[in-house]
C-alpha cells in the first residue's frame, strides 16, 4: 500500500514538475480547456485524494515532493535501502494496527447495538402478546387479524401479490409498497420465515399485522437499514394467490 502511494504521489508529480507550475494547493492559473489538462487535473485531483492519508496518517507536502523532484533528478536518496525497507514495514504495521482497532471498535458497536435490539424486541414482543387480538404462534411469531378475507390460503409454493408496509418497533418505516409505486409479487418461500408462516395463514383479502422476532427475519447481522437483531411489524394486505 505504501509503495503503491508512493508510486500514485510520483505520477501526480511528474504531471505538475513537467507543467512548469507551482506546486501548491492554492494554485489558481491552472487551464481546463483541452482533454489532456481535465484528464490531468482528474488525476491530480483522485491521487491527491488518495494521498491525503485521512486521520490515520498525513501526507508531509514539502518532503513528499522533495523526494519526487530528487528522484526526477536521479540525485542519491538520503536514504538507504535498509531504511526504506524499515520505514515501509514500520508504516505497514501501524495501518495495520489502526484497522484492527477500528475493526474492534465497529464489532463492539454492533454488538451493543445488537444487545439493544434484541432486549427491546423481547420486551415489545412478550407486551403485545398480552394484547387482546393478538395470536402467538408455536416459532414465536404474533400476528394480529384487521380485517379477514375469504377463501384458501397460500402453500409455502404459492406466488402471492400483496401490499404492505413494515416498520421498526419505534415505528420507523423501512419498506412499503406505497414507497415502489405498485403491489409486490413473490413466491411465498423465498422470503424470510416469518413472511413464508404469516402470509401462509392468510386468505384472499385479509389484512393482518405480523410482529417477527429476529430470529424469523433479518437475523443477528440484519440487512440494508434493518438493524441487527431488529424485531419487525408488517401490515400486510393479500391480493391475489397463484398456486405452483
Amino acid at each position: 500500500m505504501f509503495k503503491t502511494k508512493l508510486l500514485s504521489a510520483a505520477v501526480v508529480a511528474v504531471a505538475l514538475v513537467g507543467c512548469g507550475e507551482e506546486q501548491s494547493s492554492q494554485t489558481t492559473d491552472v487551464q481546463l480547456e483541452t482533454l489532456e489538462q481535465r484528464a490531468s487535473y482528474i488525476m491530480g485531483r483522485q491521487y491527491g485524494e488518495q494521498l491525503s492519508g485521512g486521520d490515520q496518517f498525513q501526507i508531509d507536502h514539502a518532503v513528499l515532493m522533495a523526494g519526487v523532484r530528487e528522484g526526477l533528478e536521479g540525485t542519491e536518496s538520503r536514504m538507504s535501502e535498509e531504511q526504506i525497507t524499515a520505514t515501509i514495514t514500520e508504516f505497514q504495521e501501524r495501518m495495520q494496527a489502526l484497522e484492527a482497532e477500528a475493526m474492534e471498535a465497529a464489532e463492539a458497536e454492533l454488538a451493543q447495538v445488537s444487545a439493544e435490539n434484541e432486549a427491546e424486541g423481547l420486551a415489545f414482543l412478550a407486551q403485545n402478546a398480552t394484547r387482546e387480538g393478538v395470536i402467538t404462534t408455536e416459532s414465536g411469531l404474533q400476528y394480529e387479524v384487521i380485517t379477514e378475507g375469504e377463501g384458501a390460503s397460500p402453500s409455502s409454493e404459492a406466488i402471492v401479490t400483496v401490499n404492505y408496509t413494515g416498520t421498526l418497533i419505534d415505528g420507523t418505516v423501512f419498506d412499503s409498497t406505497d414507497l415502489h409505486g405498485e403491489p409486490a409479487s413473490f413466491p411465498l418461500n423465498r422470503v424470510i420465515q416469518g413472511w413464508t408462516e404469516g402470509v401462509g395463514l392468510m386468505k384472499v383479502g385479509s389484512v393482518h399485522k405480523l410482529y417477527i422476532p429476529y430470529a424469523l427475519a433479518y437475523g443477528e447481522m440484519g440487512s440494508g437499514s434493518i438493524p441487527p437483531k431488529a424485531t419487525l411489524i408488517f401490515e400486510v394486505e393479500l391480493l391475489d394467490i397463484e398456486e405452483q
